[in-house]
């Protein structure tokens, strides 16, 4: 599971960047209760999402010549540079070179074999968001890709991830842990699109925790959102839906049922 003891290889940030920041501001407010807090002049314009003065998430205003809006999941290095010439060796890219930002740690932007942006955080001063596997933060991630073993592959060797197969209604999920902490410390898994029309281009897809799926679909549509995937109960994983926020940004929520005991 999602912690914030964050380990190489795991989620230890995530990020909006948006065509309408205020709007998106007002959306994410009104669907999780978030409160934004500006990095300050320096920034660039980006800042926080935060849950009781925690944060939960970044945001940033963009410009058309950096693609659509979307959320950008990051994984926790210990050596940008090296991570991001892990990647190219193993047929990724890199989007944006290893920079540091402002002391408070090394970024770097990458792409995998089928052209999915995600994130690289070196902590330095920080280390991650501050609350992960709670109600308005981030839970599980998702990769939907045309190649899972491709996509399995390069992630080991670039992050060091593992892969295992967890029995699931109708058939098995590949799931995702680091290699520190392993099945224990599964993150996310790996779709294939072809198992799910509902998708059309390989992306990252991440899960924010809530306390009632249906009713958060219910507001989301509200305050504009597209739902992509209604709410959807999967036995012994909880209520789970799909949407896309005003600008086009997708993501999902879950209601997470609790562990069998």
């Amino acid at each position: 599971m999602l912690t914030t003891r964050f380990v190489n290889g795991a989620p230890n940030w995530i990020d909006v960047g948006t065509s309408d920041i205020e709007g998106a501001i007002s959306f994410y407010g009104g669907l999780f209760g978030w409160r934004f807090q500006s990095a300050g002049p320096d920034a660039g314009g980006y800042g926080f999402f935060q849950v009781d003065g925690k944060t939960v998430a970044g945001a940033m205003q963009t410009g058309p010549d950096q693609g659509p809006p979307s959320w950008t999941v990051y994984f926790r290095s210990s050596d940008a540079d090296a991570t991001a010439k892990a990647a190219e060796q193993a047929h990724g890219s890199v989007f944006m070179q290893p920079m540091d930002v402002m002391g408070e740690g090394r970024m770097a932007i990458l792409g995998d074999k089928a052209g999915v942006p995600f994130g690289i955080w070196q902590p330095g001063r920080t280390k991650g968001v501050d609350l992960a596997n709670e109600v308005g933060a981030l839970s599980w991630v998702e990769l939907y890709t045309p190649d899972m073993a491709a996509a399995a592959w390069f992630y080991h060797e670039t992050l060091g991830l593992e892969t295992s197969a967890v029995p699931f209604p109708g058939g098995t999920y590949t799931c995702l842990n680091p290699a520190e902490g392993g099945e224990d410390a599964m993150f996310g898994g790996i779709v294939s699109l072809a198992d799910d029309p509902s998708e059309d281009s390989p992306y990252w897809l991440p899960y924010f925790e809530v306390a009632d799926a249906e009713a958060t679909v219910d507001r989301a549509r509200e305050l504009g959102a597209t739902v992509r995937m209604p709410a959807t109960r999967i036995e012994g994983v909880g209520s789970v839906a799909r949407l896309a926020d005003p600008y086009g940004a997708r993501f999902a929520v879950i209601r997470s049922e609790p562990p069998q005991t």
